[in-house]
């Protein structure tokens, strides 16, 4: 316990990762403030009809991941999702599109401008889902009596504005916590609105525990236990690796390599994981269509049993073909963002090589067989995380709102971004002559 306040306390001495600290505490304390302000217009009393219906499902994880801004008809509902996804979809236009492919090449001044039409595509999706957001409160049982504006075009076109203004702003404080604070802004927005659900899911199932004789706080420990193993099986997805040997040697003058004139060997880390939780959002995103398939052949018996099977999200139906899913998407978004081919002709032309493995395309081959086979146990590991939530349902009777916390897009996020903070901080230290983090906490001694 001394080392980690002797640890806290080289960070305080450091005066740039202090300020750094402290600009990021106060970004996310302006992020989370307006996720509370209600759009003018609306009357927040007669929204419990929203924040019941944003309890679980795809509304659920959008809520968690805006922070209940999404359940409280926010300046902030849309959160920073739209500029998630016009990340995701210009990162896929990449492989298509030659424009962004030669931009991706030039550097920091092509990374600028792919950021740039980034910024405008997120504006773009705003813009759509917007209005939709307003019109659908109705599905949600929020009445009209809580516009009191109305519907007309004096409340829309203001609202619209504000929702795009504010998912811009969002979008502004996760830059500047990546420049001015200690990094990773746009998935601290996101995590930071994660937790704010996470008190008041753990109450409610304590209440329930406690109160409704319900295994009591026997149990809850039990939960909580259970709950950590599940965070340490995150880490190590996050973090496993498989390590290539990698050689470098000079170039001879008849195009091979010179033997034993290569340096210290060191190794290309390709992850157990590389596609992050983006499986699980694709995935996420298109499960509505089993249930839309059923409302279309809703005469027949087997569209009715789609939608009452696909209608619960911790039903077998549901899980079975998520976990499925997740699976291949993983394999897809793998292909796309391992470019394994680039990889082998960067490796070619700075001398390097796999021992046991010729320069080029057999090199490619052998790493796209390596990411295949470490891909396979990392993806199904992955979809074994997202349908654990209704695995702990259904085994230990947890309520909807804490079993999201046991797996899922919630806790992946929520480890990523925090082992990649730390790694932020840890840097900071190390550089500073002080022992990270990761490490007892001690000064060094520096010559």
């Amino acid at each position: 316990m001394k080392n980690f306040f002797d640890t806290i306390s080289n960070i305080w001495k450091i005066e740039e990762l202090r300020n750094r600290i402290l600009i990021t505490l106060g970004l996310l304390l302006v992020y989370r403030f307006g996720c509370q302000i209600v759009l003018p217009g609306i009357d927040s009393t007669q929204l419990a009809s929203l924040a019941s219906s944003t309890d679980q499902g795809i509304f659920g994880l959008l809520n968690a991941f805006t922070g209940g801004a999404f359940a409280n008809a926010s300046v902030f509902a849309l959160g920073i999702m739209p500029y998630i996804s016009a990340s995701i979809v210009v990162q896929l236009m990449g492989i298509a599109i030659p424009y962004l492919q030669k931009l991706q090449k030039e550097g920091e001044s092509g990374r600028k401008t792919i950021n740039q039409i980034t910024r405008w595509l997120t504006i773009g999706i705003c813009i759509v889902q917007a209005p939709a957001y307003l019109y659908g409160l109705e599905v949600f049982g929020v009445r009209d009596s809580a516009f009191l504006l109305g519907k007309g075009l004096d409340f829309m076109v203001p609202a619209v504005i504000i929702l795009v203004s504010g998912c811009v702003f969002a979008m502004w404080l996760g830059e500047k916590i990546t420049d001015k604070g200690i990094g990773n802004g746009i998935s601290l927005l996101i995590m930071i609105g994660i937790i704010a659900t996470m008190p008041q899911s753990f109450v409610q199932e304590f209440l329930s525990r406690t109160t409704n004789n319900n295994g009591g706080l026997m149990f809850i420990l039990v939960e909580v236990i259970v709950w950590f193993l599940v965070i340490l099986a995150s880490i190590l997805l996050v973090m496993a690796t498989r390590q290539i040997p990698v050689q470098y040697a000079r170039r001879t003058a008849s195009g091979g390599y010179e033997k034993n004139v290569a340096g210290s060997r060191q190794y290309i880390p390709l992850k157990l994981n590389a596609s992050g939780v983006m499986p699980i959002i694709f995935a996420q995103a298109i499960m509505f269509v089993p249930g839309l398939i059923g409302q279309a052949f809703d005469e027949t018996s087997a569209g009715q049993w789609m939608q009452v099977q696909f209608a619960d999200i911790f039903g077998w139906a549901y899980n079975l073909l998520f976990a499925f899913l997740i699976i291949i998407f993983t394999y897809f978004y793998t292909a796309i963002t391992v470019p394994t081919n680039k990889m082998a002709d960067d490796l070619k032309r700075s001398g390097g090589f796999i021992p046991g493995i010729r320069p080029g395309k057999e090199t490619g081959d052998f790493l796209d067989k390596i990411m295949s086979l470490i891909t396979l146990p990392g993806s199904i590991f992955l979809a074994l995380l997202a349908v654990l939530p209704a695995i702990v349902v259904k085994l230990m009777d947890v309520q909807a709102g804490w079993a999201m916390f046991y797996g899922g897009t919630s806790l992946l996020i929520m480890v990523g971004v925090a082992i990649d903070t730390v790694q932020q901080v840890n840097s900071y230290l190390l550089n500073r002559h002080y022992d990270g983090l990761m490490k007892s906490g001690k000064n060094r001694k520096v010559a």
